[in-house]
């Protein structure tokens, strides 16, 4: 019998690991069957299935951010952008069907721009180009979500040499336009 106090996050242990078996959506029984708890005993955790899965989607973007936070770690902020970005290609091929569910519609994707995953990559992007840049944060978020997709979904293998190699190639175009056409800031009195 698992203790109440852990209960909850056993539960969600349970939950990940059916994901990643093959079940589509774990279903409360099945998983309190799995957890060797009453039937009952999910319940006083998650009011239905859809709470289950969207406490699952939870905690896979806490394990998502901690994978981001580490790659962002250390070295310039072109290296920790491309860091982020291989991260996030990882943690797709690592966990599909957590990274699935993650993102499943009404799950609980980041749907607002400071959701932390998403936090940690536009503070970068703001770092590279000395500004906040929403469209080169969503670029970026673009690419990374495409190539996992990509891996995941569309049969195509990505070394991850080829991750880096698309993501610096991304990040040296950010540096460009930005020294190229730096955004512009007001215009003098009289200019127009």
């Amino acid at each position: 019998m698992v203790p109440a106090t852990g209960l909850r996050d056993t539960l969600l242990d349970h939950a990940i690991v059916m994901l990643e078996a093959g079940e589509a959506e774990p279903g409360i029984r099945a998983l309190a069957r799995a957890a060797g708890v009453s039937a009952m005993a999910p319940y006083r955790h998650f009011a239905d299935k859809a709470a289950l899965l969207a406490a699952v989607a939870e905690r896979g973007f806490a394990l998502f951010l901690d994978a981001l936070s580490a790659a962002d770690a250390e070295g310039s902020d072109a290296e920790r952008l491309v860091a982020q970005g291989v991260a996030y290609v990882d943690f797709a091929c690592a966990h599909p069907a957590l990274f699935r569910a993650m993102f499943a519609r009404g799950a609980a994707a980041p749907k607002q721009p400071d959701a932390p995953a998403f936090a940690i990559l536009t503070r970068r992007v703001a770092a590279l180009v000395g500004a906040d840049d929403p469209t080169a944060a969503l670029g970026c978020w673009a690419i990374v979500h495409g190539m996992a997709t990509l891996a995941l979904d569309g049969g195509v293998t990505l070394m991850p040499e080829q991750v880096r190699a698309v993501l610096r190639t991304y990040v040296a175009g950010i540096v460009a336009v930005m020294r190229d056409c730096p955004t512009p800031g007001p215009s003098p009195e009289g200019e127009g």
